[in-house]
């Protein structure tokens, strides 16, 4: 229980025990990999090509099973690619938010949602809009969108800043910030990053390597640590 509290602590967002994986021809890729995320909010993970992190995004999605250990969670997930050109299908913007909501749901309902997740990441009134049209960070805040429709609330981001501009890094960076923040249903964000600015916005951060995740620190004592002589 918590301190000073008669009620049990409320179970954690994420948890993942003793995860093996390994990919067909390559060496194992999470060796023994344990990961809790406690609550809402947003945590990053870095480490160098090859450590795991992507591998460990496509386990907790349910893309691939592990060979050992457990996955557990208690959201809707959704897994955003680095290059948003790979996960967007349709045509335009309502199109592809369409594709990712509930089609058992009233007409009426649809349409709420659809116009609902366009306006929480600055798209509002852009439905009808070509998707080709769209800079990279639109394309980007649509496919953030297309998982708010499709009513996740774990998000799981492998380098979504990778290939945009400086101020479009900042507005995704500054809209998942938000969305994890938002006092009614606030998300949890799994961000992997390169870039070691990112993590001066995090709840927490850790290092990933050797198919392990380590302990989690304040993005500033990550940063030390990865800098420091």
């Amino acid at each position: 229980m918590l301190p000073g509290s008669s009620r049990p602590p409320a179970a954690p967002v994420l948890e993942l025990r003793g995860i093996r994986f390994g990919w067909p021809g390559a060496g194992p890729a999470l060796k023994g990999c344990d990961l809790l995320i406690p609550r809402p909010g947003l945590w990053m993970l870095v480490g160098r090509n090859g450590s795991g992190k992507s591998s460990l995004l496509r386990l907790i999605a349910g893309l691939v099973q592990p060979e050992a250990g457990s996955i557990d969670h208690r959201a809707r997930c959704a897994l955003v690619f680095q290059n948003p050109d790979h996960q967007l299908l349709l045509p335009s913007c309502g199109s592809e938010l369409l594709l990712a909501i509930d089609p058992g749901l009233k007409q009426q309902e649809r349409e709420h949602r659809l116009q609902s997740a366009l306006a929480q990441v600055g798209l509002a009134g852009l439905a009808e809009r070509p998707i080709h049209t769209l800079s990279g960070g639109q394309k980007q805040r649509l496919a953030i969108a297309a998982s708010l429709a499709s009513d996740s609330e774990l998000l799981l981001l492998d380098e979504p800043t990778a290939l945009l501009d400086p101020e479009s890094q900042r507005e995704v960076l500054a809209l998942i910030r938000a969305l994890t923040q938002r006092p009614d249903q606030p998300l949890t964000a799994l961000w992997i990053t390169h870039r070691l600015e990112e993590l001066q916005q995090c709840d927490g951060a850790a290092l990933m390597r050797d198919g392990q995740v380590g302990p989690w620190r304040t993005g500033a004592e990550l940063i030390a640590s990865l800098t420091s002589p």
